[in-house]
């Protein structure tokens, strides 16, 4: 099932009115959004870097974990007034804009050569 940003808007502010009886306070999720991000790093560290896993991690799931985070992001913008639809279009007109020949001309983005390093 495909979800727009503007339909995943819709219903977390619906589960929420419904189920989860309201809002936390926009600090509040301030607090639990930065949680969520670091149980994402905490995960990553363990699946991309030098970390080992703990029993504690066992069954988590990066999807559900980037969920977390999003979850609780759109949480935020419906708070706060806004439209991540908007948003997220106006932010990829400015990063196209102010990007277009930065990443391209980024020597560290080239893919690496191959052969006998020097």
């Amino acid at each position: 099932m495909d979800v727009t940003l503007r339909e995943a808007q819709t219903r977390v502010d619906e589960w929420i009115r419904t189920v989860g009886v309201r809002y936390y306070s926009e600090l509040t999720n301030l607090a639990v959004l930065v949680e969520e991000v670091g149980e994402v790093a905490r995960l990553m560290s363990r699946m991309y870097g030098d970390q080992s896993f703990k029993p504690s991690d066992e069954g988590r799931e990066l999807a559900d974990e980037f969920a977390d985070v999003l979850f609780v992001l759109i949480c935020l913008a419906n708070q706060t007034g806004v439209d991540l639809t908007a948003a997220f279009e106006a932010t990829m007109v400015k990063k196209t804009t102010r990007d277009r020949e930065r990443h391209a001309n980024n020597p560290k983005l080239r893919p690496e050569s191959g052969g006998d390093q020097e």
